[in-house]
């Protein structure tokens, strides 16, 4: 066995935008306060990559929104549904009530949360605003990843199947 990994160059920047734009359409993570006992929990984004900014519903009487009081650090976790990108990043939140961003991504599957609709008292959203992490992309494909893996067993070295950044966000 080979004893050293492909170098694959992902610059900053790259993994950045790569994060940015796979969350361009509305995506599943997993979000959980950081540093603490409790689990993290699916929640669907709401992507603003010109403040970068992600936004979530919520409601106010969840465990998530009752720790963020005592910690506002979230980690949010991401898999693009192709597998072309992963993310592991550690942010801070804020917890808000902004009419204008209710009304622009309340939805079906939003509404049937909140059975007094976007008059709900438990309507809330989280302000989620990334600091650092950790992004892999991956320029695989199916082709290429049977390729790589094919590659591999044959010269005895790891698949080349993408490249991995640690990112800091500039607000």
């Amino acid at each position: 066995m080979a004893s050293k990994e492909p170098q694959t160059q992902l610059s900053e920047a790259e993994a950045v935008r790569a994060f940015w734009d796979h969350l361009k359409d509305r995506s599943t993570v997993m979000l959980g306060v950081n540093a603490t006992d409790q689990h993290t929990q699916p929640m669907t984004t709401f992507s603003e990559p010109s403040t970068e900014e992600i936004w979530f519903f919520t409601r106010s009487d969840t465990d998530m929104v009752r720790e963020i009081a005592n910690n506002n650090e979230l980690r949010l976790v991401y898999a693009s549904k192709d597998q072309d990108l992963q993310a592991d990043i550690i942010g801070t939140v804020e917890i808000k009530r902004d009419q204008g961003r209710i009304d622009r991504y309340w939805n079906p599957m939003v509404a049937a949360w909140y059975p007094e609709g976007k008059d709900d008292p438990h309507l809330t959203l989280l302000c989620f605003t990334p600091h650092k992490g950790q992004v892999w992309v991956s320029k695989q494909g199916l082709v290429r990843l049977i390729f790589q893996v094919a590659k591999a067993n044959i010269t005895k070295t790891p698949p080349d199947v993408g490249g991995t950044a640690e990112v800091r966000f500039t607000h």
